[in-house]
């Protein structure tokens, strides 16, 4: 990092804060709970695709990992089940959760159950929320970058996405996440550009890369790879999905920008995965392989353009930290205190901030505890999937409806169940889940089963 890099990144927060920050001075944020937690619906497309292209991305530093170690399966594990999650949400999701003109899902969740089953559900989508695995993220990237000890990282990272957040709300969200939206584009373009012309195309990789990483597997059994697939169906009760399709405009919106999201999503993967396969051919002895993209920046880009990849790595980041804080700051306030409590517009807004400064401290505490991206997607998206995707998917969808205590009693078995089954793997002398199973299955298989066979047809 050379003098020129530090002003980039400088300049870049500086921005970053000016616009969260003027953002409030234009936006409803204090107003009522639609303009506070969706900006009062008025959700353009260009905003809406930018917003969830950035924020869905977020885990940059995981993807690199995975294609360092894994080659181009990255693509199959991170990529194909997540556009076609996606896609399944736009077709069956998208339109209908705009025109409930609801605020959040346990919002639906106590609609058609009840308000135990919300509260419920709440709680694990306020877990599922809280951006652990991306603060860890920012702590790597300080690390990288600044020579900051990890800790600093995720604590200056996390203090600094409170800053806007705090104050702005979700319209500052938006706002900074379409500035973040163009750099994390061009700090990837930038860097592919300079690895091929120093490097050379498609034979290189062929010559330096070890013969798995160019397999649809890349060494790792079907089980483990389905596993993922599984995972990606947390898209159905993705947050961000739904916040993004209660703020749209239309119901059109909603449709149209998760359909031109994907073809994003696909054009960034492309990206990613073959810088990252660039920098196994590059940095093979590279001991840690989640900071292969910063490390591969560092070896190859020349000043200047170092410092636009560490603001491009930052962007991708940062506008999930700044969402998922966001979301979980506001399912505290708006879907489990006011279900203890009454709450006025003003008081929504304060215990939201509340719930954002206790996911702070969460994410810092998380991050340096698990000290592992892909580990903490795999335990939350573990117990969160068996949990709400069968309740939260068949509440919008169909007319078969679980009663409300059985649709309490899912939630809860379900999400218990895999979490019992992930500990399983410390107190087994193997070292290994029961049976060899990932901790997803057994519990979405309960949640099915109870689905199948107490759910009953709808008269509503």
């Amino acid at each position: 990092m050379q003098a020129v890099d530090y002003f980039i990144v400088v300049c870049y927060l500086v921005v970053l804060l000016w616009l969260g920050l003027k953002s409030r001075q234009r936006g409803n944020s204090g107003r009522t709970a639609v303009d506070f937690i969706l900006d009062g619906r008025r959700l353009t497309l260009p905003a809406f695709v930018a917003t969830l292209v950035s924020t869905w991305y977020g885990g940059i530093l995981g993807v690199g990992e995975y294609t360092f170690l894994y080659g181009v399966s990255n693509w199959l594990v991170f990529g194909v089940p997540y556009y076609a999650a996606a896609l399944i949400f736009a077709f069956f999701l998208s339109k209908k959760a705009r025109e409930k003109k609801l605020i959040t899902i346990p919002e639906q969740l106590a609609r058609v159950y009840d308000n135990k089953t919300s509260v419920a559900g709440a709680v694990i989508l306020f877990m599922m929320t809280v951006p652990a695995a991306y603060v860890l993220m920012l702590g790597l990237i300080g690390a990288e970058f600044f020579g900051w000890p990890l800790w600093g990282g995720v604590v200056a990272g996390t203090a600094f996405s409170l800053v806007y957040v705090y104050l702005g709300a979700f319209r500052s969200v938006v706002i900074t996440d379409i500035f973040q939206f163009v750099l994390m584009f061009l700090g990837f373009i930038s860097l592919l550009i300079v690895l091929i012309l120093q490097y050379g195309g498609f034979d290189f990789l062929v010559a330096n890369l070890p013969e798995t990483h160019l397999t649809w597997h890349g060494g790792n059994s079907g089980w483990y790879i389905a596993s993922w697939y599984v995972l990606a169906l947390t898209t159905l009760i993705e947050p961000s999905f739904y916040q993004r399709c209660y703020a749209a405009k239309t119901p059109k919106v909603a449709f149209n920008g998760i359909l031109i999201s994907v073809v994003c999503w696909i054009g960034f993967d492309f990206l990613t995965t073959v810088c990252g396969l660039y920098a196994r051919a590059i940095l093979p002895e590279l001991d840690n392989a989640a900071a292969s993209f910063p490390a591969l920046a560092l070896k190859t880009l020349p000043a200047g353009l170092v410092g636009l990849f560490a603001v491009a790595l930052l962007s991708t980041v940062m506008s999930t930290v700044d969402s998922f804080s966001f979301l979980a700051a506001s399912t505290f306030g708006y879907d489990i205190v006011s279900k203890v409590k009454k709450l006025s517009d003003s008081d929504l807004i304060y215990y939201s901030r509340v719930g954002l400064i206790i996911s702070a401290v969460l994410s810092i505490g998380w991050a340096l505890f698990f000290k592992s991206v892909v580990d903490i997607w795999r335990l939350f998206g573990s117990i969160g999937a068996p949990a709400l995707l069968v309740p939260v998917f068949f509440s919008f969808v169909g007319q078969r409806r679980l009663p409300s205590k059985l649709a309490f009693v899912s939630i809860i078995c379900s999400a218990g169940l895999s979490f019992v089954w992930y500990l399983s793997k410390y107190i087994n002398d193997s070292g290994s889940f029961w049976l060899g199973l990932e901790p997803i299955f057994p519990g979405l298989s309960l949640s099915i089963i109870i689905f199948l066979i107490f759910s009953k047809k709808s008269i509503k």
